[in-house]
């Protein structure tokens, strides 16, 4: 077993995993089948609940995550992208894999993956990522973990899993050129992650893809759980400090419960959370009390999601990145905000939707700096300026703390909001840069 020397050992293995990403997006389970099967299939050695769907699926696994930890069970938590730093990913108990073991685990691991390249089958970033998590959670006696799926979920390197339950948020258009160009078609991609037998529960969804899940699942024999059904949230109040809600659900009444995620889109998302936490005592020992599952959503945190990063201006950071996600910011900054003029700081990937994202945001924005994300999928600065002008802001490019600077003193001055929105890769680059205020 290699011991981690220096920070040097953990740059150099993990600049030999991100080179995994020249092989690509490919779809399909052989080469994590295999590569796990070499480690002896740790995806095995704890019970999971598997999240898919557009929008949602992270806030929902922090949720899950949290609640699942207030029980006392070891919880491990796979998610991706990270904002900061790789260690994001991969986390039990809610504290990050550390460089040490992620070292050690990085070179444990990489003969396995040399000899399944040697078969035809080189793993790519994604896929080593998902059998690495897997293969920690199993070195640190897991007892169950909340997997987010990659892309999409038949063929997501995730789907090797037979977890207690499957959960679906909304879905939207995104990944077309993978998932298909219909919300039918990405639906049958996301319903790919059912089970025979092992219960789905699906979040509001729009009625195109909410058929194909519950066809899916009637085929497969897996009892469906539609959260709009079972669960109802509603708000009582909403400041910038979180939500206050109660929660009406199947088996308990859970209110008032505060929530530190702010917009509507999270009363949507804890309805669904709520759900498969209920969910789990049918087909599983884990029948949780309602007070920890208050408990547990009362501490729920996901950075880069309706962020308030500071006060004065009002700066708000948020990951959304395609029109879906556009459309529910553009309702979260007029309930927070109302009328007040916003400063739009945008970046997005260039396999991204930035028209329709802009014409989903449409007049909410005021003002606009394009900036290039640290990325190398980055969507050129001076493309998105065209759009923004096509949508009547009035843009400019800009590094991106030089845009954060001029996108604040402009808010003061039209006592304004700052947002940051457009790609996950660009709530990282904020987040590695800006010092949040208390």
């Amino acid at each position: 077993m290699v011991i981690l020397k220096s920070m040097k050992d953990l740059t150099h293995s993990l600049e030999r995993l991100y080179a995994l990403r020249t092989f690509g997006i490919k779809p399909g389970l052989e080469t994590t089948v295999a590569l796990l099967e070499r480690l002896g299939n740790p995806q095995h050695a704890f019970a999971a609940i598997h999240v898919a769907g557009t929008n949602g699926k992270g806030s929902v696994c922090a949720m899950l995550d949290a609640v699942l930890r207030k029980t006392g069970l070891r919880v491990g938590l796979y998610t991706s992208p990270h904002l900061i730093r790789f260690n994001e990913r991969i986390r039990v108990n809610g504290i990050d894999i550390d460089d040490a073991a992620l070292a050690t685990l990085f070179e444990d691991m990489e003969p396995h993956a040399a000899a399944v390249a040697a078969t035809g089958r080189e793993a790519t970033f994604f896929e080593f990522t998902t059998a690495l998590a897997f293969e920690y959670f199993r070195r640190q006696k897991v007892q169950v973990a909340v997997v987010e799926t990659g892309l999409g979920g038949r063929l997501d390197s995730t789907n090797v899993l037979t977890p207690l339950i499957s959960v679906i948020t909304r879905i939207g258009l995104e990944h077309t050129v993978y998932l298909g160009d219909t919300l039918a078609a990405i639906a049958g991609e996301k319903a790919g992650i059912i089970k025979p037998g092992r219960p789905i529960v699906c979040g509001a969804t729009p009625d195109e893809a909410l058929d194909v899940i519950r066809k899916t699942a009637d085929a497969r024999r897996a009892p469906f759980i539609h959260v709009p059904d079972s669960i109802a949230v509603r708000r009582i109040a909403q400041d910038l400090t979180g939500q206050k809600v109660s929660i009406a659900g199947g088996e308990a009444h859970y209110g008032p419960v505060t929530l530190k995620l702010l917009g509507k889109h999270q009363l949507e998302n804890c309805a669904t959370a709520v759900a498969a936490l209920e969910s789990l005592a049918t087909c599983s020992p884990l029948a949780i009390p309602s007070d920890m599952i208050r408990a547990g959503l009362a501490e729920a945190v996901w950075p880069g999601r309706l962020d308030l990063l500071s006060h004065e201006p009002p700066v708000i950071l948020d990951g959304a990145h395609n029109p879906d996600g556009a459309r529910t910011l553009a309702l979260a900054l007029h309930e927070l905000f109302r009328k007040k003029k916003v400063a739009l700081v945008w970046g997005m990937c260039d396999d991204k939707d930035a028209l329709g994202f802009a014409k989903a945001l449409g007049a909410t924005v005021k003002r606009c700096w394009t900036v290039p994300l640290d990325n190398e999928r980055s969507l050129a600065p001076e493309t998105l300026l065209q759009i923004a002008r096509t949508e009547g802001w009035q843009a400019e490019t800009g590094t991106l703390p030089r845009a954060l600077e001029q996108a604040k003193d402009w808010a003061l001055e039209n006592k304004g909001i700052v947002c940051i929105a457009g790609s996950l890769f660009l709530a990282g680059d904020v987040l590695k840069t800006v010092r949040r205020e208390p």
